[in-house]
């Protein structure tokens, strides 16, 4: 027992010296050789202190290698295997007694686990990720308790000292790679958190401005509000890649293979998978500034009219009259006619022009279309007295006259319900005028070479 903990004294001795060794290996890089001659006298101090200690050591085992006889030994040997079987026994007595525990408190201490009023795990699926984790760390401090125990037991017979420091050196030299590692690692870690809190307030800068552009407090000169949020947004990107970049030589193993050669792979699949979809993010980048709609818009792309309810970076979601939801690639979008009716409703425009065309006959006087035609469409709720409806007439047939009610309006999310009571007042207009609103067709009939009328 001595010897195994002299043992571990002169390993734990060795440690400063392994790290020394691995600092004095930077040190003549740096041309400090006065540094570099120190640190040898220290190592040179340090063995000669581990060799006094492993000659004692050895003088010192001698002694309990003569007073204690094979059966002593086993007899040590056993008593500390039964001494661990009881501490196991009773680790994992307590870990069953916590089991128990948290059975009983499902109910009324552990509480589900909740982002966002959306519950992610309920209490039982919580209870059982504890006591799966529970699990682990009893079966991880029995496996420790019974490596120790090995080279304990190991040590105390000389047949299986060699493999009891067998076992030891197995164990010590990862763990001491580690941490060798991870102390040598601490400048690099400092690096990357001042990389990272820089671009975070960086980031929080750069929001503060957009939130006060977005709300009008900040007006930059051709710059409108709505290119707030999404020119964040592309700096915040940007400015997360450039600290990718950065960071990236100082992140562990990024200089081996297998981390360049998943780098590579992951670019590539990216590159090859995506195509599409970065044509629709450029795509989104340019309809964004280009500034065709916004938000709430009633428009008409390609067939479909309705109202602009999603605008992103890839599509843009359009709600119908009818409640549909029609979806659109930015890509689509940018190679397509858009029609809003939105900004003929500003405050510096007139309105949107809504009409409605009328057939009549020549035997009716003008003059008296486009008095029903103006009467009705003032008569229309939503349609503005200024600018006055005006009639335009469009077409001169052989049996009648096309004529076109025009009228104003700035309530483009009422536009099918204004049509629709425009239609009701010029049906009654034409109706209580005592004209038949009607227009006789005529056709031309074939039959061989006749041609009937």
């Amino acid at each position: 027992m001595k010897k195994f903990f002299i043992l571990l004294t002169v390993v734990l001795l060795l440690f400063p010296s392994s790290f020394l060794a691995a600092q004095e290996a930077d040190v003549p890089q740096a041309g400090n050789e006065e540094a570099a001659s120190e640190i040898a006298v220290v190592e040179e101090k340090i063995e000669e202190a581990a060799a006094d200690i492993i000659t004692s050591a050895t003088i010192v085992d001698r002694e309990p290698e003569e007073s204690l006889n094979f059966f002593q030994r086993l007899a040590i040997a056993i008593a500390i295997v039964a001494g661990q079987v009881l501490l196991i026994w009773f680790i994992w007595y307590l870990f069953k007694r916590l089991d128990i525990k948290l059975e009983h408190s499902t109910k009324h201490k552990i509480k589900p686990f909740v982002i966002k009023k959306f519950t992610v795990l309920g209490a039982k699926q919580v209870v059982k990720i504890i006591e799966f984790f529970l699990r682990l760390l009893k079966y991880f401090i029995t496996a420790v308790l019974l490596f120790l125990t090995l080279p304990v037991v190991f040590s105390l017979f000389p047949a299986t000292r060699s493999l009891a420091s067998a076992l030891f050196q197995h164990v010590f030299n990862p763990v001491k790679d580690i941490a060798v590692n991870a102390v040598m690692y601490i400048p690099n870690l400092f690096k990357i958190a001042v990389i990272v809190i820089i671009t975070r307030y960086v980031l929080k800068a750069l929001k503060y401005f957009a939130d006060k552009i977005e709300k009008g407090k900040l007006v930059i000169p051709r710059f409108y509000t709505d290119w707030a949020a999404p020119t964040y947004k592309i700096l915040q990107v940007l400015l997360w890649a450039f600290t990718v970049a950065l960071v990236y030589p100082y992140l562990p193993g990024s200089d081996s293979r297998a981390f360049q050669g998943v780098s590579v792979f992951i670019g590539i699949i990216f590159s090859i998978g995506s195509t599409s979809a970065i044509g629709n993010l450029v795509a989104g980048l340019v309809i964004t500034y280009m500034r065709p709609f916004k938000i709430g818009d009633r428009v008409k792309i390609n067939d479909t009219v309705g109202f602009v309810v999603e605008k992103n970076l890839m599509v843009i979601r359009i709600k119908t009259h009818k409640n549909e939801y029609v979806t659109f690639p930015n890509l689509m979008i940018l190679n397509s006619n858009i029609v809003n009716y939105n900004t003929s409703s500003d405050e510096d425009e007139e309105g949107l022009i809504i009409y409605a065309e009328v057939t009549f006959g020549y035997s009716t006087p003008w003059q008296t279309v486009h008095d029903i035609l103006i009467n009705a469409a003032l008569a229309t709720e939503h349609v503005q007295k200024k600018p006055k409806p005006f009639v335009l007439q469009t077409k001169m047939d052989d049996f009648y006259a096309c004529y076109q009610i025009n009228c104003y309006t700035k309530d483009v999310s009422r536009v099918p319900a204004i049509y629709t009571l425009l239609y009701e007042n010029i049906q009654n207009g034409f109706r209580e005028a005592g004209l038949d609103m009607t227009s006789a067709h005529y056709r031309v009939i074939t039959s061989g070479n006749k041609q009937l009328l």
